[in-house]
């Protein structure tokens, strides 16, 4: 997910607790018990470590810690210790002084002042030197700081959310991060799991992603029920935040197209020979897949007047299959998945016999767009 710049809460935790974890769908155990922890130590000052790996959420968490707490009404600050130059990050957290550094023309405050009354979130700290995690560690002790270049004691009224993909516990033992701040930042660890461990929370968040996507004023795409169950074999390494990507790749592959199994990325697709069998849709939001269609197509038998002469049947029945198929792509949009289901067939019967008639995809007649379920 894109790190946010910091804003200030606009709805106060008390008002609409429906947003909460508008970012944090998910119904699995996991995620529910992610959410319990969130509003116990939500309304409490301690600091706060997010554990998980990298696209699982760790800033939705801390945001969602913030705007639960007393402090939703002041600013959420996020900081990203690995992206920020060793020799600045103290400048960075704690301001400087004008003429502190070669550069430094003016005064600045730094992001624990901007951060006052409110939450500073400091993701990747297990980046972080050992230097300044002695200084940061005075802080959290004594709640006060200096500039860089001054002498003026500054108090500091945050709360401290910190969060990490690797395991301090092994950097401690390695010597490459303190203990003492590493007790001060875990009063209270939440670990989050990998997409893989709530696998069966991919509908509510494709659905939620799809979302975002419509709200950004951004290409829309809906996905088949085939398409879910492979995309649920996939490990997604990446987490959420691939998941997301994907999303918005196939909405821009297919815009406002119908996503197939077989339209997926490949190495998606290749998950799809493994031994897992993904989930099961039983709560999936047709919203999100194509609509119900009911095909009007009659299974009667057509009358044949047998010539005496007699016939090719294998071309006779040819030409009434390739008729029937054109039909029933007609009257569903060309979209196949349908067709499939008012013939009785399967998705892939179906695209095999149309591949061996030769016969193409046809537009949407009730709609400007293509609806791409074909595979190419």
């Amino acid at each position: 997910m894109e790190k946010a710049v910091a804003t200030k809460s606009q709805t106060p935790a008390c008002q609409d607790k429906n947003i909460l974890f508008r970012s944090m769908v998910g119904k699995s155990q996991p995620m529910q018990k992610i959410h319990k922890e969130i509003r116990q130590v939500a309304t409490t000052d301690a600091n706060v470590l997010i554990l998980g790996g990298s696209g699982t959420g760790k800033e939705v968490v801390a945001r969602n810690i913030h705007y639960l707490s007393n402090r939703s009404n002041k600013t959420f600050v996020p900081v990203n210790c690995g992206a920020i130059p060793h020799d600045l990050l103290e400048s960075e957290l704690f301001g400087h002084e004008k003429g502190a550094f070669t550069g430094a023309i003016t005064s600045r405050q730094g992001r624990f002042s901007m951060a006052d009354g409110g939450t500073l979130f400091l993701d990747e700290i297990g980046e972080m030197t050992m230097a300044m995690q002695v200084k940061l560690l005075r802080v959290l002790e004594e709640r006060v700081f200096e500039r860089v270049g001054g002498s003026t004691t500054l108090q500091a009224d945050v709360r401290i959310i910190a969060a990490t993909n690797r395991n301090l516990k092994e950097m401690v033992a390695q010597g490459k991060f303190r203990e003492d701040l590493y007790f001060r930042l875990e009063v209270f660890p939440i670990t989050l799991p990998s997409l893989k461990e709530r696998i069966e929370d991919l509908p509510l968040l494709i659905k939620e992603l799809i979302t975002r996507l419509e709200h950004r004023q951004c290409n829309s795409v809906r996905f088949t029920r085939e398409a879910v169950i492979t995309m649920s074999k996939y490990d997604w390494p990446g987490n959420v935040r691939e998941l997301a990507n994907v999303i918005e790749r196939m909405s821009i592959t297919y815009p406002q197209g119908l996503v197939e199994e077989c339209n997926l990325p490949d190495k998606i697709m290749a998950s799809a020979s493994s031994e897992n069998k993904g989930i099961e849709l039983h709560d999936f939001d047709d919203n999100n897949v194509q609509p119900e269609y009911t095909s009007p197509a009659s299974t009667a038998l057509p009358q044949v007047n047998f010539p005496v002469e007699g016939f090719d049947l294998k071309t006779y029945i040819s030409n009434i299959e390739i008729k029937i198929i054109q039909d029933a792509l007609d009257n569903t949009g060309g979209v196949i998945a349908h067709a499939a289901k008012s013939l009785g067939l399967r998705r892939t019967t179906l695209a095999e016999k149309m591949r061996k008639h030769h016969i193409d995809r046809i537009p949407d007649k009730n709609s400007e767009n293509t609806r791409y379920s074909a595979c190419q």
